[in-house]
């Protein structure tokens, strides 16, 4: 914009006769930008580095969400088919140590990143003489899926370092473990592919993410918003003009130069051309877009330290609505896919979140208990139903 208005300037000049006393007025020139957003791309890749590594608000949103779901203890229900008296204890077993490189919190903090980012996560069962050895994730943006006849997934290409490897599904309803688990969250245009909260916060997300910039180019001119200086007299000869954007430059421009009084003579006006960060109404902008990004991930404003957010009365009260809402039914839904992928291997098991080990929970945990020990109409069994244990197991040696 300033070198148009600088050629325009010159031609401007040109037309009166540069190095002799100007006899014409300078021409009026009206210059309207037909400004549109610019907003970024809606690809998974894009979105995260706009994101997940330029945002605060995203990266505190994403980790927070993946961090603590990854650490909700989970706990097997259900009769095991070798009748013994732990249900889903290899599989626990499998969770906690998925692979050599990493434990069970770090895999399921990946995935739970790549739900929030890209809307699906991909899960490798690795198979070794039978049985399943090992589970690893896969990046989603490496990962491909070629579609059968019937529309469904009939294998994945995953590409990495040059190579490629396919993974072949079985047909469904066959006694084996699937290569690949494929988790999405709900979208609404694909029946494949997930929906990331990233993606419905992507206009919020390049409002913050503007604001951030546009905040820090008025410091670095001096916090000052743009304006033009207006000559009210003849034209500037090339020299005087030189000179002008020379020292204005050099002598007012940058943060250093900050709160440096503007000396205008001879005639010079200084006129803004933009609008200030009051008028704008800048913080209340870029925190309504904060709260729009919070929003999208299921994370109470009121817990990313962002201002103006009264939902919750207090602390706790938002840190149970965190579990409550967003936590608790992410951690259920992917303990239940995992059970269902690998009941080939380990047999009928319900893996669900022990809510009894999470402290933001506590109070509310107390008063069930209470309420259910008062109840003495009903049975042992029927009371462990209540808080979410399953029936009572007998005891060796009684029927």
């Amino acid at each position: 914009m300033s070198t148009l208005l600088e050629r325009l300037a010159r031609v401007a000049r040109r037309g009166t006769g540069v190095g002799a006393p100007a006899t014409k007025a300078v021409p009026a020139f009206a210059l309207y930008a037909d400004g549109r957003a610019c907003w970024t791309p809606r690809d998974p890749a894009a979105l995260a580095q706009a994101g997940y590594e330029r945002n605060p608000v995203v990266h505190r949103a994403v980790r927070l969400v993946a961090e603590s779901a990854a650490s909700l203890p989970l706990i097997a229900t259900g009769p095991r088919s070798d009748g013994r008296d732990d249900p889903g204890g290899d599989l626990l077993a499998l969770l906690a140590r998925p692979n050599p490189r990493e434990s069970g919190t770090h895999l399921l903090e990946t995935i739970y990143a790549d739900l929030l980012l890209a809307g699906t996560a991909y899960l490798e069962a690795v198979i070794l003489d039978g049985r399943v050895a090992a589970l690893q994730a896969l990046r989603p943006g490496r990962m491909r899926m070629l579609p059968g006849s019937d529309g469904w997934p009939a294998a994945y290409v995953y590409t990495a370092g040059g190579q490629s490897r396919r993974f072949n599904l079985p047909a469904p309803g066959a006694p084996e473990v699937a290569p690949i688990l494929a988790l999405g969250l709900f979208n609404p245009e694909d029946e494949t592919g997930g929906l990331a909260p990233i993606a419905a916060a992507a206009a919020a997300l390049d409002i913050h993410n503007a604001a951030s910039a546009w905040n820090k180019a008025l410091l670095d001119n001096a916090a000052r918003p743009s304006g033009a200086l207006v000559f009210a007299g003849a034209a500037l000869s090339e020299p005087q003009f030189d000179r002008l954007k020379a020292e204005l430059e050099a002598n007012y421009q940058g943060a250093a130069n900050a709160g440096r009084p503007l000396l205008l003579e001879g005639g010079l006006d200084w006129k803004p051309l933009a609008l200030s960060p009051r008028d704008m109404d800048f913080v209340a902008a870029k925190n309504a877009a904060a709260r729009e990004i919070a929003l999208a991930f299921g994370v109470p404003p009121l817990l990313l330290g962002l201002p103006g957010d009264n939902t919750h009365a207090n602390y706790a009260e938002a840190n149970r609505a965190l579990y409550r809402q967003t936590l608790i039914p992410l951690a259920r839904r992917t303990a239940q896919a995992l059970a269902v992928w690998l009941e080939p291997a380990f047999g009928p098991v319900d893996l669900e979140p022990d809510l009894d080990r999470i402290e933001a929970l506590a109070a509310e945990r107390e008063s069930l208990w209470r309420r259910v020990q008062a109840a003495d109409f009903l049975a042992v069994s029927e009371k462990r139903e209540a808080v979410g244990y399953p029936p009572e197991m007998p005891r060796e040696g009684e029927g």
